[in-house]
């Protein structure tokens, strides 16, 4: 039912998040269910899709600043004659734009367990404040590293169904937002551990 509900642009998807919040309440009471599949989960996925738009947007405005001058330049210099340096800082903004987006997606990957947590805890201005995200990353970094892995895997599944057959896709990210809640709360777990332990 999620599968079929994700097909609903924009709202699909922030029930699903919604959805994925509530199984890991679920988890966090020993119940290793699912949350019921309707449309209920809109009014707690919307703030977590709020704080990802916004992280999202500021990693594309911070590659724009440096690919869009790179573009013009490149531009400019296909117009007549071509300077070899200016073309070649050209070609070198481009590609420090294109890695400031893949390493900054990369990193919102393995920040996501913390974003989720905080945004959970205490709504978009907590999931926004970066620097309570990055300590919470930090306070176990092998529980990041591993939710960070498992993430990028229950995303290949999530797109596994789109690869296969197409109408998988609406199993397999499903079941992708199933996998993100139990991999969260594996990520608060271990990171509520190390501090435990020292106290």
């Amino acid at each position: 039912m999620i599968g079929l509900l994700l097909l609903i642009p924009i709202v699909g998807a922030i029930n699903g998040i919604g959805w994925m919040l509530a199984s890991l309440d679920n988890l966090r009471r020993g119940d290793e269910r699912l949350a019921p599949a309707n449309l209920d989960h809109l009014g707690r996925g919307i703030r977590l899709f709020a704080v990802q738009l916004v992280y999202q947007i500021g990693l594309t405005a911070v590659a724009l600043v440096i690919y869009v001058p790179g573009l013009v330049l490149a531009v400019h210099q296909g117009q007549g004659s071509a300077n070899a340096a200016l073309l070649a800082l050209a070609i070198v903004l481009n590609l420090v734009g294109f890695s400031i987006i893949a390493l900054g997606s990369l990193a919102l990957t393995f920040a996501l367990p913390a974003i989720v947590l905080a945004t959970d805890m205490g709504g978009v201005g907590a999931g926004l404040q970066v620097v309570s995200v990055v300590r919470r990353c930090r306070v176990n970094v092998i529980s990041t590293l591993i939710a960070g892995l498992m993430l990028i895997a229950a995303g290949f599944v999530g797109t596994l169904g789109l690869i296969l057959c197409g109408v998988g896709v609406l199993f397999t990210a499903a079941y992708a937002y199933a996998m993100q809640a139990w991999i969260v709360r594996s990520f608060e777990t271990g990171s509520n551990a190390l501090p435990a332990a020292a106290a």
